[in-house]
């Protein structure tokens, strides 16, 4: 039986034979010659290495990877060991490129935690990215009404902010700087900062938080936050005032906020 493969069907209770054509296209789905061509390339091997390692000719190993041979068991085998793989490996489902839509309509629009009187409303744009390196946030920060207080805060990693629509005024440390539409910034978040809507109408932003820490300085010591800062009068000087907070993802993919 060269060209069919006998196999027992015990719901059934008989026999079905699975013809080449039928094995050779199973064999094909699951892009074997691919992952193999993938592996060798990720190691920088030549085809002529990988058949000293394997007994098999490169030319056999060309026509594998291009889908013109099915390999036997045997030869997945020496194939699989020569990368540190299983053979299970080829056969499993191949995982799939990260790639997450988030819907304007499926966001959730969340109020700054914390506060019985919010200054920004902000939108995760990354709620449904497991394991994820950056947070990116759509944050709305609303004019300070008077006698509202806003406070600075810092966090592990950087921060970048790209302002769409109103004026902001950012402190970070002892700097005071204030943006307009379509500026950026891009800073050291483990520094004390804080965002103060500067426009009549509230001031719109993309914000970026990235996760990776800066590179630990020994003498270094983090200040402690610094008292509320007050809402701006038209007889004090500008002063800077409140901004987003990093989002975790919940177990059931909510998002969930923390305050610092």
């Amino acid at each position: 039986m060269s060209d069919s493969v006998l196999i027992r069907n015990e719901n059934m209770g008989g026999a079905s034979q699975i013809d080449a054509e039928t094995a050779e296209q199973f064999i094909a789905e699951k892009h074997i010659g691919e992952r193999i061509k993938r592996l060798r390339l990720k190691k920088s091997m030549g085809l002529v290495e990988l058949g000293r390692h394997t007994g098999l000719s490169a030319s056999f190993l060309s026509q594998l990877e291009t889908g013109r041979v099915v390999p036997t068991l045997r030869n997945l085998a020496r194939i699989a060991m020569v990368f540190s793989k299983d053979l299970p490996y080829f056969f499993e489902a191949e995982p799939q490129a990260l790639f997450r839509v988030h819907r304007r309509k499926e966001r959730v629009r969340l109020p700054q935690t914390g506060v019985d009187d919010p200054t920004y409303f902000f939108e995760s744009l990354g709620y449904m990215v497991p394991d994820r390196l950056m947070d990116p946030y759509f944050a709305e920060f609303l004019p300070l009404k008077k006698g509202q207080d806003v406070r600075p805060h810092l966090h592990a990693g950087y921060e970048f902010l790209y302002l769409l629509e109103g004026e902001l005024e950012i402190r970070h440390g002892d700097q005071v700087c204030h943006m307009a539409t379509g500026d950026a910034v891009y800073f050291d978040a483990s520094t004390s900062h804080a965002y103060l809507c500067a426009s009549k109408t509230p001031a719109v932003a993309l914000i970026v938080t990235m996760h990776q820490p800066p590179i630990a300085q020994p003498t270094m010591q983090l200040r402690p936050l610094g008292p509320a800062i007050p809402a701006r009068t038209p007889s004090t000087t500008p002063s800077a005032g409140s901004t987003v907070r990093p989002a975790t993802p919940s177990g059931n993919g909510n998002v969930a906020t923390s305050q610092g």
